[in-house]
């Protein structure tokens, strides 16, 4: 079963370790988003550099990286386990620590808001396919709290969050035209997805490490 072939991408054409190149290799987008972030996070202060959120935040970059990889190279089911397992974990990482420091919540009301998202990540991919649905959750979350933020607080790290939800809203819509565009793009569009969420990621990253330190949480 953990073995079972995956063939959900357009430049894969066969079950080979190295069919799905271009995919594979723009995974490396995320090594160097996360080599950056580490580059930033030792010329901080001690403050910031004891931090540890935003060292898992640094460290899930990496794993990100490396699980996409494993999955656009052996694709099978421990593969793809590899792949959605970090990208889950940085996305409830990012959201506590967003609505915790950034936001302010009460401890109880972060976590009750992450067992909301939890069961929509879970949910969604059950009724509407995994494709776009689970991505669109943490699409909205961006845009709720980048908006809550910029708009209503005027808090600086509002306008960063809102212009990642853009671009990931972008790198999105690579990733979902990656199969319908197939037969006219025969090597897909699923690379550019990786690529802009190495953006994405270093972005958010960068802005926690901002306005969100470890200092300024409640």
């Amino acid at each position: 079963m953990m073995h079972r072939h995956i063939d959900i991408y357009c430049e894969r054409v066969g079950p080979e370790f190295w069919a799905e190149p271009l995919n594979a290799v723009s995974n490396l987008a995320f090594i160097l988003a996360g080599g950056l972030l580490v580059v930033a996070f030792r010329r901080e202060g001690a403050t910031l550099r004891s931090d540890p959120a935003i060292a898992a935040l640094i460290g899930l970059v990496f794993f990100i990286g490396v699980g996409s990889g494993l999955f656009h190279t052996f694709a099978v089911v421990w593969s793809m386990l590899a792949d959605v397992i970090p990208i889950a974990a940085f996305i409830l990482l990012y959201m506590y620590l967003a609505l915790r420091r950034l936001v302010m919540l009460p401890l109880q009301a972060c976590l009750l808001i992450l067992l909301v998202v939890l069961a929509l990540v879970i949910a969604m991919p059950l009724l509407f396919g995994f494709s776009v649905s689970t991505y669109a959750v943490a699409l909205a979350a961006m845009m709720i709290v980048g908006g809550f933020l910029h708009f209503s607080r005027k808090h600086p790290a509002g306008r960063p969050i809102l212009v990642a939800a853009l671009v990931f809203a972008v790198s999105l819509s690579f990733r979902t035209v990656d199969l319908p565009l197939c037969e006219v793009l025969p090597i897909g569009t699923h690379y550019f997805w990786h690529v802009l969420n190495a953006v994405v990621l270093y972005w958010l990253t960068r802005t926690m490490m901002r306005h969100g330190r470890q200092a300024t949480a409640a």
